[in-house]
C-alpha cells in the first residue's frame, strides 16, 4: 500500500505551498501578458487604420477608387472593409452598401457593425471603423475585422493556461519527491539508532560525502558514537581490572595476617605481619584513591577557575622534589628552559602531571641513565617535554599505555598500579592541550598546552579544544 505520510511533512507542505505561490504568480503574469496583447493587437490595427484612411483621402478621385478595389482584391481573409459614398449615401466603391449607423465621421477608430456586400457568415461583423468626409464631398471609410486578435490572444492565453497545469504538477511531485527521499534517510536513521539503543554499539548513521547539513549532522553523530564506542570499550575492562589489582594486595594483607597469627612466636614478628598487611592495604587504598582522583577531574568544572600558571616555577619544584631519588639511582635529571613561559591552567592538576611523567622517567630508566626536563617554545605552542633514557614505549602500546591498569609485561615487577599516564591523560584533556607519546628505545612524552579563543567570544573568557592524543 501506498504510504501518504509524506503529505504530511514539512518538506511537502512547504513545496505545496510553493507550488501555489508559483502558479498564482503565474496566473498574474498570463492575465497581464493575455491583455496587453489584445490591446497591442487592437492599438496596431487602428494604427494601420488610420494610415489607410490618409493614404486613400490623399488621392485624386479618378485614383482613389481603383486603389480601394485592389486594396480590397488583396485581402484573401476578407478581415479589411472599405466604403465610398457621395453626398447622398450612395456607394460609390467598396465592398460595404451603408455607412454603418452611429459611424462618427471625424477621423477617430470606432466598433460598429458593417453590412458587407456578399457577406456569407451569419450576422453583420463588429469591426473597428474610421470614416472621413472628403473635400469632394464623398465620404470614405475603412473598417477591419479584429476578431482575429481576439483570437490571437486567446491562443495565447490558453497556451499559457495549458502551461500552468504542468507547471503546478511538477512542484507537487518535486516536493513530494523530497519529502519521500527525507522519509526514507530518517526512516534508515530510525532503523539504526534502533540497532543503536539495541547495543549494536558498531553501528553508525548513513551518510555522504558531500556537503550537505544530514551528512555534516552525521558525521558528528558517528564521531560521537565512535567515542561512545571506544569510552565503553575501556570501561567494559575497568571492572574486571580494578577487581584483579584490589584483589592481589587484599589477598597478600590477609594471608601475612593468617600467617602472623598462627606463627609469630614474638611481638616483633607479630609487628612485621602488620606492616605487610599495611602496606597491601595502603596499595588498596592508592588504587582506589587513584580512582577516585580520575573520577574527579573527568567530571570536574574546574575550567572555570583556571588562572596563568607559570611553568617554568613549576618544572622547578618537580626537579628538587626528585632529584634526590634521581641521585639515589645514579640518573642525571636535568632541566632545560628556554623562557618563562605561561599557561592557563589548573596549578596543582598540571604539577600533578608533570610530577607523573617524571615520577615513570626515573621509575623505568636503569641506573646511570638520564632524565630531561625541558620547556620549550614551538610552532604548535608551549611545550613541556620530559625524556629518559629507559626501554621507552613500543610502537603498539603508545595506545595501550593510556588504558587504565595497564601494565607492560616487561614492567610487571615495576612497582605501580598502571594508572599515572591515564591521569596525566584526563588532565591533559581538561585544558584541552596534547599528549604526544613517541615510541621507541628511549622514552620521550609531551605535553603540547596549545591555546585557542574561539570566534565569536564577547566575555574575554577563554574556551579550549578537545584534547587530542598523538601517537608519533
Amino acid at each position: 500500500m501506498l504510504d501518504v505520510r509524506f503529505i504530511r511533512s514539512n518538506t511537502f507542505r512547504w513545496a505545496f505551498g510553493v507550488a501555489c505561490l508559483f502558479a498564482t504568480f503565474v496566473t498574474v503574469l498570463f492575465a497581464f501578458i493575455y491583455f496587453n496583447i489584445d490591446d497591442y493587437l487592437i492599438a496596431r490595427s487602428d494604427r494601420v487604420i488610420i494610415a489607410q484612411v490618409s493614404f486613400f483621402s490623399a488621392l485624386p478621385l479618378e485614383r482613389r477608387v481603383s486603389a480601394i478595389e485592389d486594396h480590397l482584391a488583396e485581402d484573401p481573409r476578407s478581415v479589411q472593409f472599405a466604403g465610398l459614398f457621395d453626398a447622398n449615401g450612395s456607394r460609390i466603391a467598396g465592398n460595404v452598401g451603408l455607412l454603418p449607423n452611429g459611424l462618427r465621421i471625424d477621423g477617430s477608430v470606432q466598433n460598429v457593425q458593417v453590412a458587407p456586400l456578399n457577406w456569407n457568415a451569419p450576422g453583420n461583423p463588429k469591426v473597428r471603423a474610421a470614416a472621413r468626409h472628403l473635400e469632394d464631398g464623398d465620404t470614405l471609410m475603412i473598417a477591419r475585422n479584429v476578431d482575429e486578435t481576439w483570437e490571437i490572444s486567446h491562443a495565447v492565453g490558453e497556451a499559457l493556461a495549458l502551461g500552468l497545469l504542468p507547471a503546478f504538477c511538477l512542484c507537487l511531485l518535486a516536493g513530494a519527491w523530497l519529502s519521500l527521499r527525507a522519509q526514507s534517510r530518517v526512516e534508515e536513521v530510525n532503523q539504526r539508532v534502533r540497532r543503536i539503543i539495541a547495543g549494536n554499539l558498531r553501528e553508525r548513521l548513513p551518510h555522504r560525502n558531500v556537503d550537505e547539513p544530514f551528512s555534516r549532522l552525521a558525521a558528528i553523530v558517528n564521531g560521537m558514537l565512535d567515542e561512545m564506542e571506544s569510552m565503553i570499550s575501556a570501561l567494559s575492562g575497568v571492572g574486571n581490572d580494578i577487581a584483579h589489582d584490589l584483589r592481589t594486595p587484599l589477598t597478600r594483607a590477609r594471608l601475612t595476617l593468617e600467617r602472623g597469627r598462627s606463627h609469630a612466636g614474638t611481638l616483633e614478628q607479630l609487628q612485621e605481619a602488620a606492616d605487610k598487611a599495611i602496606a597491601g592495604i595502603d596499595q588498596s587504598l592508592a588504587i582506589v584513591t587513584a580512582l577516585l582522583r580520575l573520577a574527579d577531574i573527568e567530571n570536574s568544572r574546574r575550567s572555570s577557575a583556571f588562572g596563568s600558571v607559570a611553568l617554568a616555577d613549576l618544572i622547578r619544584e618537580v626537579s628538587d622534589i626528585y632529584e634526590p631519588i634521581a641521585e639515589d639511582k645514579q640518573i642525571r635529571l636535568s632541566v632545560g628552559i628556554a623562557a618563562k613561559l605561561e599557561v592557563r591552567g589548573d596549578r596543582d592538576l598540571l604539577f600533578e602531571a608533570i610530577v607523573n611523567l617524571v615520577d615513570n622517567a626515573v621509575k623505568f630508566t636503569p641506573e646511570g641513565g638520564e632524565v630531561d626536563i625541558e620547556l620549550a617554545q614551538s610552532e604548535q605552542g608551549t611545550v613541556v617535554r620530559v625524556t629518559d633514557t629507559g626501554p621507552g614505549i613500543p610502537r603498539q602500546e603508545t595506545e595501550a599505555v593510556l588504558r587504565r591498569f595497564f601494565r607492560s609485561d616487561k614492567m610487571r615487577n615495576t612497582p605501580g598500579v598502571g594508572l599515572g599516564l591515564n591521569l596525566v591523560a584526563a588532565i591533559v584533556k581538561l585544558h584541552g592541550f596534547r599528549l604526544v607519546i613517541h615510541p621507541g628505545p628511549g622514552g620521550r612524552v609531551e605535553i603540547i598546552c596549545t591555546r585557542q579563543e574561539r570566534a565569536g567570544q564577547r566575555s574575554g573568557q577563554l574556551e579550549y579544544p578537545e584534547a587530542r592524543f598523538q601517537a608519533v
